[in-house]
């Protein structure tokens, strides 16, 4: 279908989760620097999202999983990434694709986005705050987090 104008959110969006792949392939290639951890927030029902029936039926919609002490085996591809994470002790391996993430947040550092995405069709552009309960250990600093937000440069 062609169309008379650039769709600005859909380039800006792909870019943003571009950054989400840089992160974890650097995270791949040389550990988690510093403080840095990452919640991941991402829709369980997304095609090519790969999980156990366990934890599908426990997160039948959306989950959100830590890369912090724990983790192995991470790979990361153009289309999507894989990690092996313990859950109640047991080993789980989870394979997500870039296009079910909804959230990525690093409190280290308080950098969030967010997406919004509709599974039947095309994806809303909304990157925004992340929305992630932090626990004890990852209080918030008292200066200002960045968080990139498209709004101010949507047509009104």
């Amino acid at each position: 279908m062609a169309t008379d104008s650039i769709q600005y959110d859909v380039l800006a969006r792909e870019a943003l989760r571009h950054v989400v792949r840089e992160v974890l392939e650097l995270a791949r290639r040389e550990g988690l620097p510093g403080e840095h951890h990452f919640f991941i927030t991402f829709q369980t029902t997304a095609p090519g999202v790969s999980m156990s029936d366990d934890l599908r039926g426990e997160f039948p919609e959306e989950m959100t999983v830590v890369l912090q002490h724990q983790y192995w085996d991470l790979e990361v591809t153009d289309e999507q990434f894989s990690v092996k994470l313990a859950f109640g002790g047991v080993p789980r391996e989870l394979v997500v694709p870039f296009k079910a993430v909804t959230a990525f947040f690093d409190p280290s550092v308080q950098f969030g986005l967010q997406f919004t995405a509709n599974l039947v069709g095309e994806e809303e552009p909304t990157p925004g705050p992340a929305e992630v309960d932090m626990s004890e250990d990852d209080k918030k600093p008292d200066e200002p987090g960045e968080v990139v937000s498209l709004d101010a440069f949507r047509k009104k």
